[in-house]
């Protein structure tokens, strides 16, 4: 079921790295924490071995939320800044995370200890490093990071990418009578999760920096392909292609800020440009344009849109107010805050979505019969996904659309869009290549 709602809420959800996952032995996953609950969904739909959750106990008292994190396996930690916190209790937790472990388990945990919207990691607590000195096995624990990396966090039908990191080994240490490893060590450790969790996450020091990264990656992507068939890259690609860009970005900063403004307006100038005509930077060709090849791409998406349209149509009916319910509940749930939006979006949506399908077998129940009620209530959900699909093929379909009409309708503005793509892609590999990124 997790399974399902993370593909319907993602249109693409990749996992890179999952042979660096240890199939067995003792394992500690410590992972950035951008997006609320939505984060801890993925460790149990993606690794290829089980894997419990170390969660704030507070979870554990919330009516939905509490069930779900304990059918997970989750285990509670008590926190200083939650409310009615007791923190004598974490004795017991260290306790018997440690046993866990030593039992051969893989555990979970957040080290920011909060989930945030913030440009780079937050400080992290010394919690995971303490748990790791305290576990003495054979083979010894492992510590593997995790990046967790978002396009779009708090949008339906965005991108999602689950990066594992290489794991290294822990040696324990001596506990004092309190069950604390020394001081130093806990510091030493922590530092050098640090530095291993920076290597898989996007790192940088403003929002601008992320801002003005995306934008490059979204028009470069495109003029990067040898070909105008070749599907959009991976998002382990586009991972590894931001990072480089969030490592120019630093370095010029500090070596020429003036060009890197110069630089930030022509990326926005060129997307302002793409986006007044409503064309994806992905519909604008590397080589010549031929009405012949949008045409084609036209007819596909055309095909696909009449395949969709005997249920999608009705799917549309049924769940266009629901869906836009769910997004007033989860917004005032939300309160301003984007890193719950998505987690705010997903609960709502458990609750609308399967109340709006009952209520219309109902009515069809009592319409039209038991029979019809039944098809009826087994078709609801499979019409909400083809109205989805829908809805995204005629997107596309119009996309490419205006890509043609553009071409039709001055030739010469198309191509003064590539080629300023183009030279801005020739700048910026000569910029890395200044700043040996």
């Amino acid at each position: 079921m997790l399974r399902f709602a993370t593909r319907v809420f993602f249109r693409r959800l990749e996992a890179a790295g999952l042979d660096r996952v240890p199939p067995s032995g003792p394992l500690l996953l410590v992972l950035n924490h951008p997006n609320s609950l939505v984060d801890p969904v993925f460790l149990f739909t993606m690794p290829p071995r089980p894997v419990s959750v170390l969660a704030k106990e507070p979870l554990f008292r919330m009516p939905l939320i509490g069930r779900l994190v304990r059918a997970m396996g989750s285990i509670p930690v008590e926190r200083r800044q939650d409310a009615g916190a007791d923190l004598a209790k974490n004795r017991e937790m260290f306790t018997r995370v440690r046993e866990h472990l030593a039992r051969g388990g893989a555990l979970a945990l957040f080290p920011e200890g909060t989930s945030h919207s913030d440009p780079r990691l937050r400080p992290l607590r010394t919690g995971a490093a303490r748990i790791a000195l305290g576990v003495r096995t054979s083979p010894p624990l492992q510590i593997q990071p995790v990046g967790i990396f978002y396009t779009a966090k708090e949008r339906f039908r965005s991108a999602a990418l689950v990066y594992f990191g290489t794991p290294f080994q822990v040696q324990p240490a001596a506990l004092d009578d309190l069950g604390e490893p020394p001081a130093g060590l806990v510091q030493s450790l922590t530092d050098q999760i640090t530095e291993a969790l920076s290597q898989v996450t996007l790192q940088a020091d403003e929002l601008e920096a992320h801002e003005l990264v995306a934008r490059t990656e979204r028009i470069l992507a495109s003029a990067r392909r040898p070909s105008d068939g070749v599907p959009r890259p991976d998002l382990s690609e586009e991972f590894a292609f931001r990072r480089r860009l969030l490592d120019g970005y630093a370095k010029l900063q500090q070596q020429d800020p003036i060009r890197l403004e110069k630089l930030r307006r022509r990326i926005q100038r060129l997307e302002e440009r793409l986006e007044g005509a409503g064309i994806d930077p992905w519909d604008v060709p590397v080589g010549p344009f031929r009405a012949s090849r949008g045409i084609g791409k036209i007819s596909v998406f055309l095909l696909r849109f009449l395949v969709l349209l005997p249920l999608g149509v009705p799917g549309l009916l049924i769940h266009y107010l629901p869906y836009r319910l769910v997004g007033v509940l989860a917004k005032r749930a939300a309160g301003g805050y984007g890193d719950v939006l998505a987690t705010a979006k997903l609960i709502s949506a458990a609750v609308v979505f399967p109340v709006t399908w009952t209520a219309a077998a109902g009515l069809v129940w009592w319409r039209a019969g038991p029979v019809a009620g039944i098809v009826a209530g087994l078709l609801a959900p499979l019409s909400g996904y083809a109205a989805l699909r829908l809805v995204e093929t005629g997107d596309r379909a119009v996309g490419a659309a205006r890509a043609l009409a553009f071409w039709v309708g001055g030739k010469q503005r198309l191509l003064r869009l590539q080629r300023r793509r183009q030279r801005l892609r020739e700048e910026l590999i000569r910029l890395a290549g200044e700043l040996g990124v």
